[in-house]
């Protein structure tokens, strides 16, 4: 047994330790062992029954219940076991909060303590009243084009002769009290910032790197209006379509898809953490990324959101209202939209990553120039990419299943090298050599995992591939010193790209 989420082991009793209780309480429950070392291995504990006596104490001085604590034996050898049960209420230890992540325990502070704090009051941010806030620091506008959209929609009836104030009460935005809730600000207020400063969007386009800020805008206001302002800045300043004819019909195509980019805008503004900063949207050569500081639903996992998931809000009232103006769905299907859209663009799979405290949300945009040789490049390139798509989504696979696919599929991916970036197999073989008849090296395969699988991280190529993230770091270095890729912005936010060869 190792030590996981629910349980932990130490050798020796300290009152430290009573965070990992905290953790345990704060989370979903768990059992700390004390007798054992990390593998889990029972080495003994001296005044045992000294210490069955005064850990129950201290459990119930320092944190205000109690824990089950028994004494256990393994041959000669004895152990305590502590089962601590999840709590209803939040539960600190010298007025600090612990919860456990993985197999650790960490402290909650600033905005994911706030949120912990109300989720155990069965509340949630966007439910609380605003108190200083009244009807005239509501937009008008924002309502008439709420109910117009609504009107369209028909999930809400009988909108049209409401008063500001009514319209208000039937959305459940205005208490019973006479306050607004904090909901009724950030979609409808006249200037929200004066409550919530990082209300705000903002649009920023790049040049080669992360570097190379080219302009930048910033949208604030209400969430109602923000979605229009800013899908409107983003296609008149930042995207550009594509002009064709059919006969004597103009037809304009946008580089992604436009549900793509609207279903990505509203998972970041209904989804995000609102105590957190302001919801960012970088558009690049290639590419355009949206971060929104709020993490994952709990259980949840990127995994996830490529299948049918149900819908999980961490801001409900501003995800209903959303709802009902037709702006969502109810039923977790945004980001299958945002994945289908782009499949159905024939563009690379969008990359789904949660890190530094957010989510980040990656549109690729298609390399293909319009010729024979670049449309060839897509077709094969989506087959193999498809294919490869189910091996990314469990990278802590047995790596020889991982290798034995990729070299399985190699001649499929070599042909496209050749046909799309002048890349033979002896060129290959020329630069790396050649590792056996039945498997490619293993810098050939870095440059696969390259290809097959846009915006892929070292450490989920040394997974796949078996290898430490220095040894895939020293393969990526090869192949960029033989002028096989290129880095494209900077070490966190960059990706690596297939170099064409003259």
């Amino acid at each position: 047994m190792k030590e996981q989420h629910n349980i932990e082991f130490k050798q020796k009793w300290h009152d430290d330790y009573l965070k990992t209780i905290v953790a345990f309480s704060n989370t979903h429950g768990g059992i700390l062992y004390v007798g054992k070392n990390d593998d889990g291995n029972v080495v003994g504990l001296e005044e045992s029954k000294k210490l069955l006596e005064s850990i129950p104490q201290k459990i119930q001085n320092s944190l205000g219940f109690l824990c089950e604590v028994n004494l256990l034996s393994e041959g000669d050898l004895s152990f305590i076991e502590i089962i601590a049960s999840a709590s209803e209420i939040p539960i600190s230890l010298r007025g600090r909060y612990y919860y456990r992540s993985g197999s650790t325990t960490k402290e909650m502070v600033g905005a994911q303590l706030n949120e912990f704090l109300l989720k155990k009051s069965g509340k949630t941010w966007d439910s609380i009243e605003e108190p200083k806030a009244t009807l005239d620091h509501i937009s008008p506008s924002a309502l008439v084009a709420f109910k117009e959209d609504a009107k369209q929609i028909a999930r809400i009836p009988n909108t049209v002769k409401l008063t500001d104030k009514e319209l208000l009460e039937k959305l459940r935005l205005y208490t019973l009290d006479g306050y607004l809730t904090r909901a009724a600000i950030v979609l409808f207020g006249k200037d929200p910032n004066i409550f919530y400063p990082n209300l705000k969007i903002k649009v920023g386009r790049f040049g080669k790197n992360d570097a190379t800020l080219v302009h930048e805008d910033v949208i604030e206001g209400n969430l109602i209006e923000a979605i229009a302002s800013t899908i409107s800045v983003l296609e008149t300043k930042y995207l550009i379509r594509k002009i064709s004819y059919q006969g004597v019909d103009r037809i304009e195509t946008g580089e992604y898809p436009s549900i793509a980019i609207r279903e990505s805008l509203l998972n970041a503004l209904v989804h995000r953490n609102y105590f957190n900063p302001m919801v960012h949207i970088s558009v690049y050569d290639d590419k355009m990324m949206f971060q929104n500081q709020g993490s994952l639903p709990e259980g949840f996992s990127i995994t996830s959101l490529k299948e049918k998931h149900s819908s999980v809000l961490k801001n409900p009232m501003i995800a209903d209202v959303c709802h009902k103006a037709g702006y969502i769905e109810s039923w977790g299907t945004g980001t299958l939209k945002i994945f289908e859209s782009c499949k159905e663009a024939q563009l690379p799979e969008p990359v789904f990553e949660e890190k530094d405290g957010g989510v980040y949300v990656t549109i690729f945009k298609s390399n293909q120039e319009g010729n024979e040789e670049s449309n060839q490049e897509g077709n094969i390139g989506d087959a193999i990419k498809e294919k490869f798509s189910s091996l990314r989504d469990n990278i802590h696979a047995e790596p020889s299943q991982n290798i034995a696919f990729l070299t399985k599929h190699s001649s499929e991916i070599l042909n496209t090298f050749q046909e799309s970036f002048h890349i033979t197999s002896e060129k290959l073989q020329e630069s790396f050599g050649k590792a056996s008849e039945k498997q490619l090296p293993n810098t050939v395969l870095t440059l696969l995992l390259v290809y097959v699988v846009p915006g892929i991280k070292a450490e989920e190529m040394g997974s796949i591939l078996g290898v430490s993230d220095r040894t895939i770091q020293s393969y990526l270095k090869k192949l960029k010193e033989n002028n096989f890729i290129n880095r494209v912005g900077g070490r966190k936010e960059g990706f690596w790209e297939i170099k064409r060869q003259q």
